[in-house]
């Protein structure tokens, strides 16, 4: 039985190749990505006052999210200028040369774009729901944490909202003694309640803060009635509203992405749900699946796009991709938003992206295998005539138009420039004699005064000297003549 002998040497070249520029791309798209994101974030921060430690758990639990859309389009692009680098290098040629065909060059990339996939399933699946739910539970202690040192002994404070609340005395267990509460909430008189002791409890699934006072009374004013309740335990739910929207979403609400696979599988299964949210927590499973299959696809694309770079060719594989990319998503967004409208089955519309690319993945490298164009030549020449004849002239006339007023701009410029410059007059104040530029005394030592033409000189009482007089009189004379 004879061994498969793997060309291993190859492989570990081309994802040696491949992986450097992906990290480059990963690094820099997330950076772009993170500066987004960072906006909304502050806003968060600030309002809760939360410190670098808080604020690092904060963007790690955020991390993940960002990545599901970060890998795939950085795997594309390594893909892509990894094999337009090898093309432009003519180290392909070389390979084929020596019998190595795209074909075995294309197992070295799908196991590289297969190990980013699994990674951004991982990502998808586990992560993303983890992160989400500790965002919320870190939200919450935020929160609390701030009402905790908004609470001060012998001081009132606001931070419940519409609740007052004072404390005498704090206790090493955080045991209040001596609690005074004024409840304003869709009130117009408040709810005094007055306690010898209380102390806060916090329900983090609830996202509720409840206030439990021992041993004290509760004052209701009504208009002119007064009544008085005596009691031994009495507790205020308060529901805690911080600014925790970020970006539009609301990180404290359990919702489809904090679920797991099976949570979801689970809720859809629910007694009592309707087909159209029964599809919405299916539609959220398939997506967290579809995803990461294709940025497995577009990666597999990246190497045809790359490999249509050379000598004496444009690198339009970058474009491309990005073309490729955006396309991607957006058929992605049409169609989940068709399936949750039940325009379109669960699984067809869900997977039809995939589907569609990986048809157009094929195509492609067939094409690129068989070093022909992308597009077939009648298909190429009809694009090619339609743009010489619809946008090369909306383009041209664009830059026509465009030329046209900077040139305007400029010569109005210059005009005004030349302009200034040829009607500085300057003039002796010792003589009462003027002179023009060009003029061999226009820069004399007593020529301190300057007018800004010949009338205004003129009318001051300066008179040109005989060169000036002369290029004054041959001016006037060619214009008479004209």
């Amino acid at each position: 039985m004879s061994r498969i002998h793997l060309p291993l040497l190859l492989y570990s070249y081309i994802a040696t190749e491949l992986l450097a520029p992906f990290f480059a791309s990963f690094l820099i798209l997330y950076g772009v990505f993170f500066l987004v994101r960072l906006v909304p974030l502050l806003d968060v921060v600030l309002s809760l006052g939360i410190g670098i430690t808080d604020f690092i758990r904060l963007f790690s639990y955020i991390f993940p999210h960002m990545l599901l859309y970060v890998i795939p389009m950085a795997s594309m692009t390594g893909v892509i200028i990894a094999f337009t680098r090898l093309t432009n290098d003519r180290e392909i040629l070389a390979l084929k040369a020596c019998g190595i065909s795209l074909r075995q060059i294309l197992v070295g990339v799908i196991l590289v774009s297969l190990s980013i996939a699994l990674l951004t399933g991982f990502f998808s699946i586990r992560l993303i729901p983890a992160g989400e739910v500790a965002m919320r539970q870190l939200m919450f202690q935020l929160a609390k944490e701030k009402i905790d040192k908004g609470l001060k002994e012998k001081q009132f404070t606001e931070a419940l909202g519409d609740l007052v609340v004072y404390v005498d005395r704090i206790d090493e267990q955080k045991k209040w003694h001596g609690v005074y509460v004024s409840d304003m909430r869709n009130r117009e008189q408040p709810i005094i309640t007055m306690a010898r002791k209380g102390h806060m409890k916090a329900d983090i699934n609830r996202m509720m803060v409840t206030i439990v006072l021992n041993n004290g009374t509760l004052h209701n004013i009504q208009g002119q009635d007064n009544q008085v309740i005596r009691f031994k335990r009495y507790q205020l739910q308060i529901p805690l509203k911080p600014p925790t929207r970020i970006d539009g979403d609301d990180v404290t609400r359990i919702g489809k992405g904090s679920m797991t696979q099976t949570q979801l599988l689970a809720a859809a299964d629910a007694p009592g749900r309707t087909p159209r949210e029964r599809i919405m927590y299916l539609a959220e499973y398939n997506h967290r699946l579809v995803l990461p299959v294709g940025c497995f696809i577009l990666s597999l694309l990246g190497m045809p796009l790359g490999l249509q770079a050379g000598p004496g060719k444009k690198a339009i594989g970058i474009p491309m991709g990005l073309g490729f990319f955006v396309l991607y998503y957006l058929a992605f967004t049409v169609a989940r938003v068709m399936v949750e409208d039940l325009t379109l089955p669960l699984v067809l519309g869900m997977w039809a992206p995939n589907i569609l690319f990986l048809i157009i993945t094929l195509y492609v490298f067939h094409r690129t295998e068989q070093e022909q164009t992308l597009l077939p030549k009648p298909l190429q020449e009809f694009l090619n005539n339609t743009f010489d004849r619809v946008i090369a002239p909306i383009f041209s006339g664009c830059r026509v138009l465009f030329h046209n007023i900077i040139s305007r701009h400029r010569k109005k410029s210059d005009n005004e420039n030349i302009q200034s410059t040829e009607l500085v007059v300057h003039a002796n104040g010792l003589s009462l004699v003027y002179h023009l530029p060009g003029c061999e005394h226009y820069d004399c030592e007593n020529c301190t005064i300057k007018f800004k033409d010949i009338q205004v000189a003129e009318d001051a009482g300066f008179t040109p000297c005989r060169f000036c007089k002369k290029h004054i009189s041959r001016q006037g004379g060619g214009q008479d003549q004209s």
